[in-house]
């Protein structure tokens, strides 16, 4: 099975001990990496297997899965049906969290800078390059801008964050969808580059004058200073639980689509705009049909009893309904004899 896994992550795996033959290996975005790996070590805890879990970036945790690579795939940006139908592959929701600009400008602090979407794109871009320019001096009237660079930071590895970032920016700017548009990467025009949403964290603490986007649990263990940004029905408001599930609010989870839903830009007065959720991806043709079901165990103990974890580290679970949904999708996954392996 791991054959087609990096070096370093096949080194990690090396240094594991007790491996049993229900371990449950698995791998993708870093932007649930906290609670992912902390769900990881109650469940080896309570159960005989152990389960791993390796924050190496969406793009990475999609061909991961479609190679066969690890157990179960982790992607912040969605597949789509035909894809999905291509790789065969399953694909549900687990959690959401708030995509949340992040800066390092000494004599601003937490939650105190207010930007919109269109001057976060000009930031991005290159056009806006110091922090007292007169439209950042505009959101902010009460703000001492010091006559600082501004120093970009963004993902440089294939990133679902990046996808719901720039997702975002591409709703909200013209001039961002026309040379820039979406996607797990795209070709910056400023800024240097940083590895997973622990990358980025580091480099904007360690800049003064930086911005960067992490998911909030990472502003958060990082002791990160956020933006407020202005939402879809022209509200400032913060990152947090409320925000997260208000933009979350009008989603329509759907099995047929591979539960495809991208919530950035959500309507609402209290809205977080750049809200996001991360999936799961497991093979659809089961090869071996014991141990597919030990995986969604782990993932149906998860959503049992994952929650308290979950909103420690600052993420947002789902809704019951939707989880009863994700639990009858996965009568999809057939073992060799062509029988659902989840009853």
């Amino acid at each position: 099975m791991f054959h087609s896994l990096p070096k370093y992550f096949l080194l990690l795996l090396v240094m594991i001990p007790s491996a049993f033959a229900d371990d449950i290996h698995g791998a993708g975005a870093t932007f649930p990496a906290p609670v992912y790996q902390k769900w990881a070590e109650n469940y080896t805890v309570r159960k005989t297997g152990n389960v791993y879990y390796m924050g190496v970036g969406s793009g990475e945790g999609i061909r991961l899965i479609d190679a066969k690579g690890v157990d179960f795939g982790a992607s912040d940006m969605p597949l789509k049906t035909e894809e999905l139908n291509t790789k065969g592959l399953l694909q549900f929701p687990m959690l959401m969290g708030a995509v949340t600009p992040v800066i390092n400008l000494p004599g601003v602090f937490l939650a105190q800078m207010k930007l919109d979407g269109p001057t976060l794109a000009a930031i991005y871009l290159g056009k806006i390059s110091k922090w007292n320019d007169p439209q950042l001096s505009m959101l902010n009237p009460m703000l001492h801008l010091p006559d600082l660079p501004i120093s970009v930071v963004y993902r440089e590895d294939k990133s679902g964050t990046t996808f719901n970032f720039t997702n975002y920016l591409s709703k909200v700017s013209a001039d961002w969808k026309a040379s820039m548009g979406e996607g797990l990467t795209v070709k910056w025009a400023v800024g240097q580059g940083a590895k997973g949403n622990a990358g980025v964290s580091a480099k904007v603490k360690e800049m003064p004058g930086a911005i960067g986007y992490v998911e909030y649990a990472f502003a958060m263990q990082h002791q990160l200073d956020y933006v407020q940004l202005k939402n879809h029905d022209g509200f400032f408001v913060k990152p947090n639980e409320a925000s997260t599930r208000a933009a979350a609010a009008g989603a329509q989870w759907d099995a047929a689509s591979g539960f495809y839903q991208v919530l950035t830009n959500a309507p609402g007065e209290q809205s977080w705009p750049i809200a996001a959720t991360t999936f799961i991806l497991v093979p659809k043709d089961a090869s071996d049909a014991a141990h597919a079901k030990e995986v969604l165990k782990f993932f149906d103990w998860a959503y049992r009893t994952g929650e308290l974890s979950a909103v420690y580290l600052d993420y947002v679970v789902l809704p019951r309904s939707v989880m009863s949904q994700v639990r009858t999708s996965w009568l999809e996954i057939k073992s060799p004899e062509g029988r659902p392996v989840w009853n």
